[in-house]
């Protein structure tokens, strides 16, 4: 291709997951040999609305997901449906799109790659609403238990990571031929890395006769990281762990002054996981995509111990039906799981099973379904204003006033108020928006 192409991946850093899967995609479509020249930028599609909800969507995220999660669970449940998604989304359009068109259009893009839900719709109004000559896929992050906001129809196409997830799309809607199953985007260092056990330990300075374990902060929580490596110490005393903290500087420091012996490895933020994960026989994880399906690239055992949402879920069954690893909540259980699993006979059981369960080139499949998009012309939209029955009649219309901002400002502003009176949310918002919402509130005394 001798074209400078310019492609956008939409993300939103609600989670880990979504910014993975665009580096990943990014990474595979430089190591192509059809890639020259292009360019690549990456935009938080749903801060980049400014509404006042959406604008913290990281922050919320990180609230809802850990002190709110049954909060969580339930807006997932009431928003899980064609209908519902639509209307929201093109309530939210109807107040953003300006600043939608305005983020999209200084890109310039020839493709839209969206690798988080809720910006699907956005761009896809801002396509027909604006007739922007862009194409737009979605890669799909979740692994079966797929929100409906997943499959947007004004997407060219949606690539999904498993054949539950391609079922589940089609059920829920989207167009069969619009479906492709591509596998997960696993960044490529994870496909590269052919490193031995041996090799591994010898590369990253392990013990190589010891059994190994590796243990994420996500996997079990930083509230009982500390009570889980204490048990596995006392339990398996010959045992190397490999404890990965991430940017949790204040719990990788309580876990060193726990003087442990030195074949429990303490890590902060790492960007070798491929090689740790290499050096492992099991790693233990949450239920989360990313570092799940990193470790089955890598062909190895899991002991998941919770899901964080009901997104997640699925991606417990998706382990255990296919007996990939070991699902358990408890820290005695979990314990249990990996003495289970210090058994080689057991692991090699399940090495064999792992040995095709999920592609390992996720990432350079959809590279490929990207160069093939940019290879077609940009469909021809037919520009038409945006009308919703079930809107309110003051935001039936194509253009919005003053009073109709004000009055999506003000119940954005009051839902905030109301999540930070019930649970003390961390989300803020300028004194002016709280003197108007008060200002608007009636008197109650």
């Amino acid at each position: 291709m001798s074209r400078r192409y310019r492609i956008l991946f939409a993300i939103s850093d609600t989670g880990g997951g979504h910014r993975s899967g665009a580096a990943a995609l990014h990474a595979a479509l430089l190591q192509h040999p059809h890639t020259q020249g292009f360019e690549y930028n990456t935009i938080d599609m749903i801060t980049s609305t400014g509404l006042p909800l959406l604008r913290n969507a990281p922050g919320l995220y990180d609230d809802l997901s850990t002190r709110w999660l049954p909060l969580f669970n339930l807006l997932f449940q009431l928003t899980n449906g064609r209908r519902r998604i639509d209307t929201i989304s093109q309530i939210a359009y109807v107040s953003a799109q300006r600043n939608i068109h305005r983020t999209i259009e200084s890109y310039k893009p020839d493709l839209i790659v969206s690798v988080h839900p809720l910006a699907n719709r956005f761009i896809g109004h801002a396509r027909r609403t604006y007739n922007m000559p862009f194409r737009f896929i979605t890669v799909v992050t979740d692994l079966v238990s797929l929100h409906t906001a997943w499959g947007d129809l004004d997407a060219d196409l949606c690539i999904a990571p498993t054949y539950e997830a391609v079922d589940l799309l089609i059920k829920q809607g989207m167009p069969a031929e619009n479906v492709v199953y591509a596998g997960f985007p696993v960044h490529p260092k994870f496909t590269a890395c052919t490193l031995t056990v041996d090799e591994a330990r010898a590369h990253t300075g392990l013990d190589s006769a010891r059994y190994t374990l590796l243990l994420t902060a996500g996997g079990v929580g930083s509230g009982r990281l500390r009570e889980l490596v204490v048990a596995l110490h006392n339990t398996h005393p010959a045992a190397q762990l490999l404890v990965v903290t991430g940017r949790n500087a204040s719990l990788r420091a309580e876990l060193q002054r726990l003087a442990l012996p030195a074949h429990v490895h303490i890590y902060g933020f790492v960007d070798n996981m491929e090689q740790l994960m290499a050096a492992s026989d099991v790693v233990v994880t949450k239920a989360g995509p990313g570092t799940l399906m990193e470790a089955l690239v890598m062909r190895r055992p899991v002991i998941i111990t919770e899901a964080v949402g009901i997104q997640e879920r699925g991606n417990i069954d998706f382990v255990l039906q296919r007996g990939l690893g070991e699902y358990s909540q408890r820290i005695p259980d979990i314990v249990a799981a990996v003495t289970k699993l210090a058994d080689p006979a057991v692991r090699a059981t399940m090495a064999a099973r792992l040995s095709d369960a999920v592609p390992r080139d996720g990432a350079q499949r959809i590279a490929d379904i990207i160069l093939e998009q940019l290879a077609i012309d940009p469909p021809v939209i037919r520009k038409h204003p945006l009308i919703l029955a079930a809107l309110p009649h003051w935001l039936r219309r194509q253009h919005v006033g003053d009073e109709s901002r004000k009055r999506l400002r003000i119940l954005n502003a009051r839902v905030i108020e109301s999540l930070r009176r019930h649970g003390g949310l961390s989300v803020n918002w300028p004194r002016r928006s709280q003197r108007r919402v008060r200002k608007n509130t009636p008197d109650r005394n």
